[in-house]
């Protein structure tokens, strides 16, 4: 598979199986929902996987300033995931964690978006490399 076709199979992979992970979550479908959660985070490695073979077609810095804000927002984010992991743990024995489980969800959601956003901006931006 090719690095772009890759990229995209895996991130759109990844975006539907968070669509579920938030369905079942807010479901309180946890039979569902941890299996989910572990899919997800493995397309995600699989899209990042991808996403760095593709960005060795394109000359990134040429992109601008657009390109040290993704790749920063990206590393973060994907270290953030560890945050609804944890407090998801945490839920199965400690059900009042709940409420911060979901409002880490919800920002770690909110920043895969962006994420994907400045990463769109920064391929268009960038010219392919020679």
């Amino acid at each position: 598979m090719s690095p772009t076709a890759g990229f995209l199979v895996f991130l759109a992979a990844t975006l539907a199986l968070l669509c579920l992970v938030v369905a079942t979550g807010l479901e309180a479908k946890r039979r569902f929902h941890i299996p989910l959660v572990a899919a997800s985070v493995g397309a995600l490695a699989m899209t990042i996987h991808y996403a760095l073979q593709v960005g060795k077609l394109y000359d990134l810095p040429a992109a601008g300033m657009i390109t040290p804000i993704h790749l920063a927002l990206a590393r973060v984010t994907t270290a953030c995931y560890l945050l609804p992991i944890a407090t998801g743990l945490r839920t199965i024995f400690a059900p009042a964690t709940r409420r911060l489980h979901r409002k880490l969800a919800f920002l770690v959601l909110g920043m895969t978006v962006l994420t994907a956003i400045t990463g769109t901006l920064m391929i268009c931006l960038a010219p392919r490399a020679h």
